[in-house]
This record gives structure tokens, sequence and C-alpha cells, in this order.
């Protein structure tokens, strides 16, 4: 078995705690960035000489970085099994680029229709559809999408519905939606389906299934950060044939074929759609983390972080003063939310950072509707704090990267009950910092 945890830079690094010593950082924050793989590095390093202007110089550098921005899109289309003769793949900064993007360029096609969300959703794959027509699949009290109000709600307003928008996985949670499921079910009604990928392609398999119709991903969208290319690009893949009939959200150097005054012919897809000078580098390291995840293979990813998830439940179950927000975190990503009864859970994250070195999250995670669901917060609390302040409700989220350990686990297992056995004493030196 290949050791994961030598492929990433910066897995031995030092961090100091509040009491003056020094340990090695425990990074159980995944779900919101990576830290990059060396072999990425290494090959940033190798392509910099070689950087430059890409598509119109004739240079020699320039035709080099051409081809590497190009071959991105053939990494890309690789990894998810795209077809690049029917399907596009446009590089864009993040998952939440993309998203705007797509919603900007479908707004005149779709405004009079209806977009299907649901509450599960990150704010990234919410609030852009908010200018359309929009309808939310509901979650039931664990946090799982009913997908029978999905189809109640296609079922209701049949060929008014042009877009279904739904993660792969939570970033709350971690649970994976059926995504080739809802698809078919998407498609028998007419409609299309976008998958927001963030949380879902860094962490299991994902195939499009261009070759299943009805299964088939129409848009894919994730973000490099989150899968070991942390380098500020992100992807939007997308059927050619309607991308090609839109015209671009921006609009500028690169995106046409003719000017004049008078007169535009834009680019095909995806060069109309990347306006201005694109982020090569960033490219050239997406490029380079997928060929390390598929030399690893995303099954054996997929596995071993299962694994994780397992070994930190085992222990977290068995802790009084745990709550958690999965119920068995059977088919989902690395992530698992909780709770510690009587420890806030901003209060928490310190208290791991602090005294353990141990970097978690904590809040809503940019799903605050699905947060206060899970919380049964009530709509009125929610506006009482928008108005007046004070402490948001929230949970402390534990997210793994392939290179996390079984040991690092056990640390933090060490660290949860050694907190709640002496809360009060980190309450009274945590609890009532800004």
């Amino acid at each position: 078995m290949i050791n994961y945890r030598n492929l990433i830079v910066g897995t031995n690094t030092l961090v100091p705690l509040a009491n003056g010593r020094y340990v090695r950082y425990v990074n159980f924050d995944n779900a919101a960035t990576t830290p990059p793989f060396k072999s990425l590095v290494e090959d940033l390093e190798t392509f910099l000489p070689y950087y430059s202007s890409i598509h119109r110089g004739r240079g020699y550098k320039s035709q080099l970085s051409t081809k590497a921005y190009e071959n991105g899109r053939k990494w890309v289309a690789n990894l998810v099994h795209a077809d690049l003769n029917k399907d596009t793949v446009i590089f864009v900064k993040n998952t939440t680029e993309a998203i705007n993007k797509l919603s900007n360029m479908l707004y005149e096609k779709y405004k009079d229709g209806i977009i299907i969300s649901t509450e599960m959703e990150h704010h990234s794959n919410d609030l852009p559809w908010r200018k359309f027509n929009i309808e939310y699949v509901k979650v039931d009290s664990r946090g799982k999408l009913l997908i029978d109000d999905l189809e109640d709600k296609l079922k209701m307003y049949k060929d008014k519905v042009k877009l279904v928008t739904i993660t792969g996985a939570s970033n709350v949670t971690g649970y994976k939606n059926p995504i080739y499921e809802i698809a078919k079910i998407v498609h028998g009604y007419g409609a299309k389906i976008l998958v927001d990928g963030a949380q879902l392609v860094p962490h299991a398999p994902v195939d499009i299934k261009r070759q299943d119709p009805l299964e088939h991903i129409d848009y894919l969208a994730f973000s490099a950060h989150k899968m070991y290319a942390p380098f500020g690009i992100g992807v939007l893949i997308g059927p050619k044939e309607e991308l090609n009939s839109i015209d671009p959200d921006y609009q500028g150097g690169g995106t046409v074929d003719v000017v004049t005054h008078e007169f535009i012919k834009w680019h095909d897809t995806p060069e109309k759609d990347e306006a201005g000078t694109p982020n090569l580098l960033g490219v050239v390291a997406l490029s380079s983390a997928i060929r390390t995840l598929k030399n690893l293979d995303m099954d054996n990813v997929e596995k071993y972080e299962k694994k994780l998830i397992n070994y930190a439940l085992y222990y977290l179950k068995n802790i009084k003063d745990v709550k958690l927000f999965c119920s068995t975190c059977n088919n989902s990503v690395s992530i698992i939310p909780f709770n510690i009864d009587g420890i806030y859970h901003e209060t928490l994250s310190k208290i791991l950072s602090s005294e353990f070195g141990i970097g978690v999250r904590s809040g809503c995670f940019c799903a605050q509707p699905y947060i206060q669901k899970l919380l049964n917060v009530p709509f009125e609390e929610s506006v009482k704090i928008a108005k007046q302040g004070g402490r948001r409700p929230g949970m402390v989220r534990v997210s793994f990267g392939l290179y996390n350990t079984y040991q690092e686990i056990d640390y933090f297992i060490y660290a949860i009950r050694k907190i709640i056995s002496n809360k009060k004493w980190y309450l009274e030196r945590y609890d009532n910092e800004e």
C-alpha cells in the first residue's frame, strides 16, 4: 500500500500551542481546502521556465504553454469520462464561479422556467439561482434528500422545469446523493441536471456517463483547491451544443473570432467562455493532481477515506457528550459533523487549535438553511440573530484527506476526551474570547 502521507507537502509542519510547545499540525479541514501534492510542486517547477502566453503566441514557449493548457481539458475529461467532442471543459476560478457563470449564461434562456435546487446546498449552489423561479427539494430530519419530493415537484411543474441543481456530496454531512438515479428521473421529465462536485470529485470516482442518455450528468462543477491543487482553478463541464448557443457572460480578449464596431462573431465554447488571460499555472497544477489521483485510483482513495471515517466514528459514538449529525455516515464522503454538549462550536475549534494543534472547521459551512434544518433552528431565531447579533448556531466539522492517518484520529479522540473531562477549565479560558 502506498504511503499517501509522503505524497503531500507540509505533513510534518510544526505549529505553536498556547503553552509555547510545538506539535505536528493535524489538518482535519480538508473539505475547505487541501494541501498540494509534492509531485504537483515538482511539475510546476519544471514547467515554469517555459511559462508564456497561450493561443495566439507563435514563440516556442507560447506553443508549449498552449499545449499544456489545452491538455488540461483532456485530463479533466479523462478524470470524469467526458467526451470532448460533445462536452466542453471551461476553466474558472472555483466551483462558485462555475455555478455563477452557468446561472448567468442560462438566465435569458431559462428565466421563465423553473430551477429546482435542494435544502442541502452550499450557498454557491443556491444563491446564484435565486434570480430564477426556484423550488427546493426537502431533506429529512437527518439531512438526507427526499427523492420522492423531487419527483413530486417535477410532476407538478412538468416541462416548466429547466434545470435541477444538486450537490454530489454535502459539505456539511458528507452525504452522497444518488446522482445517476436523480439524473434518470430529471431527464425523464425533460430537464437537465447540474451536479456541484466540489466535495464529490476529490473523494470518489465520478463518471458523467455520456454513454447513457438518462443517467448522463449534463453539467458538472468542481474546484482544484479541494483536490490537492490549491492554485486558483476550477472547472465547469457542460454540453457544447447548448453553450455554443449562448453569448458569453464575460466579454473581452480571447472571446471573439471577428469583431468590428457593428458586428461580433464569438468563438465557440470553451474559448468564448474564458475571457482574458487564463490561469495557465492553475491548469498545469490541476493536470498534475489528476495524474496523481488517477495513479492512486479513486476507488482506492475512497476506500481508504471510508476506513478513516468508520474508525473515527467508532470512538466518537461512544463519547457521552458528543452529538453526531450524520446518522451512520454510510454512503458519504470523508466528513463528520458534530457538537459537544455545553461547548459552543467556535469555542471548541479554538481549543482544538490552541491546545492541541488540530485544525477543524466550525460554523455553518456556507450552508445556513441546511444547518438551520439539522439543528431545528426556527426562522424567527435566524432573523433575530441577523438583526441583533449573537451566537450563531453551527457545528464542528472534521474532514479527512487521503493523507490523514489513524494515529491522527487517535490523537483527536484523546483531545476530545480531555476537553470534555476538563470542560470547565477550557471554557474559562476560551469561551469569552473575541
